[in-house]
């Protein structure tokens, strides 16, 4: 199931909109921001009731 959600990017602070896959409990990918087109890694966790948390980076980030 596709979730809507909103994040920052880490670069240029605007707040984008991406889609979630719920279903997966655990998984990490790259998107690029939709306003300044530098790559966010998105790492996301998924609870036993749906609820999703995304951890955003930069490229430099730790």
């Amino acid at each position: 199931m596709l979730t809507p959600h909103a994040i920052d990017c880490p670069y240029c602070g605007e707040s984008i909109g991406i889609l979630l896959d719920t279903s997966i409990p655990s998984q990490q990918y790259i998107e690029d921001c939709q306003v300044c087109c530098r790559p966010i890694t998105l790492s996301v966790e998924v609870d036993e009731d749906g609820v999703a948390r995304v951890h955003v980076s930069g490229e430099n980030d730790a």
